[in-house]
């Protein structure tokens, strides 16, 4: 068990490097150094440069060694102790991965516009649209934000939030327990990405910690929370909609599309996808907006709320929230009839939470 040092450290807000190092390991998040003044890992030892080994397979991990960047990162309290007394300027980085963490990343970049079918991938933005002064990460998540009728949240002081030295800033959230996992993007990506100028640090990457301090300046957090809040739901799903999930098991499928057809047996999955199952099921829904008919809205909505039902019955998830994320589909696909929406929905919910969806048994 490791032994809490005998001044404890401030937290986020201020102290040595050691010192936030110290409060993010013991609260679970994996810490590695970085390099002095920057925001890139330490440099490898001699050996590992020119190396062509795994980074899971390097001897230095057990040497307690900080080759490899977020690989090595460690909530061990004497590894980290020795790393940060050996170069007290070492900034901070922390794997987002192990920690549980989603970050998303607004940029403030200075960059030509693209065109706007590019500025929240998968969502067409009508003409009419007014994009007069839309000219960074900020604006593009304010965007998608309003267009889901959600708070932006660069203004969610309920979470960690880091003002970074070139005017962007790191929204921290943690994955809910048993949820989804996600993986990283670049706004800029053309294949997966939440919004131009909007990056996500998660699995597979690591964020700088702040107060780490670069030749471009400190990274600070401002006023609010000084831990990560639950990621949420509706953030869950524009990141499934939009690609960044980490396939961690089976598809979800077989929901009857009407309460006087057959049930079908209880489903079992695994606890971890019930979001994911959920997220992707919504966008189903959404994406029926694309075609006034021929697409099965009633039964892609039915399956969808139906699966809530015996997902929310089995605990996974809050049959609130999924009736409100499934009435914004619904009603954004066919904006016209929402009173039937409601009854489609209402009427799923109903049938599913008979059949609550059990976790999968491990061997």
């Amino acid at each position: 068990m490791p032994v809490p040092p005998e001044n404890p450290p401030q937290g986020v807000s201020g102290g040595t490097a050691l010192d936030v190092a110290t409060w993010l390991a013991l609260r679970g998040y994996p810490v590695h150094p970085l390099a002095p003044g920057t925001k890139t890992p330490a440099p490898n030892c001699p050996a590992c440069r020119g190396g062509q080994h795994p980074p899971q397979e390097c001897p230095c991990r057990s040497e307690r060694r900080w080759c490899h960047g977020f690989h090595a990162a460690t909530t061990d309290l004497r590894t980290v102790r020795e790393w940060w007394e050996a170069e007290p300027g070492f900034g901070i980085g922390v794997a987002c991965g192990p920690a549980g963490l989603v970050v998303i990343d607004v940029d403030a970049h200075e960059a030509p516009l693209p065109d706007r079918q590019r500025l929240l991938p998968g969502i067409a933005i009508d003409d009419r649209v007014d994009l007069t002064g839309l000219q960074s990460g900020f604006d593009t998540l304010a965007l998608l934000a309003a267009l889901r009728s959600r708070p932006h949240p660069c203004e969610d002081s309920s979470t960690l939030r880091v003002r970074t030295p070139s005017g962007g800033m790191h929204i921290w959230y943690r994955l809910p327990k048993d949820g989804p996992r996600f993986r990283c993007s670049s706004g800029s990506s053309p294949k997966v990405a939440l919004a131009w100028q909007v990056d996500v640090r998660a699995a597979g990457g690591y964020i700088v910690a702040p107060t780490t301090r670069t030749a471009a300046g400190v990274y600070r957090p401002l006023p609010g929370a000084r831990l990560p809040a639950v990621l949420p739901m509706w953030l869950t799903a524009e990141l499934a909609r939009t690609g960044h999930t980490v396939e961690t098991g089976p598809e979800l499928t077989g929901a009857p599309t009407s309460r006087r057809q057959p049930l079908p047996r209880p489903i079992r999955v695994v606890r971890q996808d019930g979001q994911r199952v959920f997220a992707s099921l919504v966008e189903e829904v959404r994406a029926c907006a694309d075609s006034p008919e021929g697409t099965a809205f009633s039964e892609k909505l039915n399956r969808a709320a139906y699966t809530a039902g015996g997902l929310a019955a089995a605990g996974h998830l809050t049959e609130s929230e999924c009736r409100r994320l499934l009435l914004e589909a619904a009603d954004h696909a066919r904006p016209h009839q929402p009173r039937r929406n409601v009854l489609i929905v209402e009427a799923g919910l109903r049938a599913g939470s008979d059949r609550p969806i059990q976790p999968k048994e491990r061997p």
